[in-house]
């Protein structure tokens, strides 16, 4: 696969989005080597290993696969071992399948969702995933070329009516190219940024753009992308402080805006912050379930009735904790779920929460309100369960 992409022809038309080829890899190595923003970076994320050494060893890497395996698959394990309890997968349902897949996933955390998937498939002896990222978050140019040796496409934001049509057209047009001649997995969050109280649900504006590339119907265009609903779970967020925050800052002030600050503050707290327990669950390629769908059904309804399926996937696959069932009995005032938590497990989660509330610092800060959305994020995922499982039980 590697020698195809080497030779292979890449239309022009995704230059500005896609990920760098391995022949564009020496030049860009060396503008990132020269850059002194990355190497500040490099030396405070790599301790103990001289920025020449770390040079050095990046020009070895001829694919984006070799740097991926080489530095974030290492700095990525690292980081489970210190800030998590262990990450699991179950990836039973695409073993076998022949092709690659689309991924479509839950968003919690900003960089870690589709970084540790493709740790997952690794360690399962699938290929690493493209990721569709947003070109909000490549806040300084070394972020914009490390994300695109690390197989990222660019989400391209803030255009107008007319250029954001043309964009999604494009990068619809480049999923295809990347699924069908490149062969690759791709990751693309259900919704644009993080569902921030946990309540995920697909955005038919997604679907939309995925259906813009390929050939033929909306149905068939959507099964050339082979799209694999996945549910991913972290026992704790730890940005969910900073997201109940934000729930406050957009309550008293509705033109409240993030800053780009905001942006890496939360890159930063979801990267070491403790996160417990993660688990990803990839539920069975939905092609089956699109060639059951009527094709004369109305575009509106059709990308409903998709966005509906791939959400029940997910809700149904999510893996519940602890926390998630005191969340959903505090928040209820009920007993619902007392025999899946101790005595014991409430108090320290309530003790986690309080600790998470102590860290919002804002001048009329309404620790009430913040302390119930907390719990809405931790309780959705409950509620969503809940509500596919007696869906798919009618």
């Amino acid at each position: 696969m590697i020698k195809n992409l080497i030779t292979m022809t890449i239309p022009t038309e995704f230059d500005d989005i896609r990920p760098y080829t391995p022949d564009e890899l020496p030049a860009i190595y060396e503008e990132l080597i020269a850059d002194e923003a990355f190497k500040n970076v490099i030396e405070k994320v790599m301790p103990g290993i001289p920025f020449e050494v770390f040079a050095q060893q990046m020009r070895q890497c001829k694919t984006n696969l070799e740097f991926q395996k080489t530095f974030c698959y290492p700095f990525l394990g690292k980081l489970a071992e210190k800030y998590s309890n262990g990450m699991t997968i179950d990836c039973e349902s695409i073993k076998g399948n022949g092709h690659p897949h689309t991924f479509i996933t839950n968003h919690r955390d900003i960089v870690l969702d589709s970084a540790f998937l493709s740790v997952l498939l690794v360690d399962n002896g699938f290929n690493t995933v493209e990721i569709a990222i947003g070109d909000n978050l490549l806040i300084y140019p070394w972020i914009k070329k490390l994300v695109r040796i690390n197989k990222s496409f660019i989400v391209q934001r803030a255009l107008t009516m007319r250029q954001m049509l043309e964009a999604s057209a494009c990068m619809s047009r480049y999923m295809h190219f990347a699924i069908n001649q490149k062969k690759e997995n791709l990751w693309i969050a259900q919704r644009e940024g993080r569902a921030k109280d946990s309540d995920d649900r697909t955005q038919d504006s997604v679907l939309k753009m995925m259906a813009m590339g390929g050939e033929g119907a909306i149905i068939e265009r959507l099964m050339e992308l082979h799209i694999v609903p996945a549910a991913i779970s972290y026992e704790f967020d730890p940005c969910d402080y900073l997201k109940a925050k934000e729930f406050q800052q957009k309550r008293d002030n509705p033109d409240f805006k993030k800053s780009r600050e905001d942006d890496l503050l939360n890159m930063q707290t979801g990267l070491f912050g403790y996160k417990g327990r993660i688990h990803f669950q990839l539920a069975a390629c939905i092609d089956n379930e699109l060639r059951t769908i009527d094709p004369k059904t109305p575009k509106t309804e059709l990308f409903s009735l998709i966005s509906t399926l791939i959400d029940k996937q997910i809700h149904r696959n999510y893996r519940l904790y602890q926390g998630n069932y005191v969340a959903y009995d505090s928040l209820k005032n009920e007993q619902r779920f007392t025999e899946k938590y101790t005595t014991e497990e409430k108090k320290t989660f309530e003790t986690y929460l309080q600790g998470q509330l102590d860290k919002i610092d804002l001048p009329n800060k309404d620790e009430e309100f913040l302390r119930e959305k907390l719990l809405i994020m931790y309780a959705n995922p409950v509620i969503n369960q809940l509500k596919a499982i007696e869906t798919i039980n009618r």
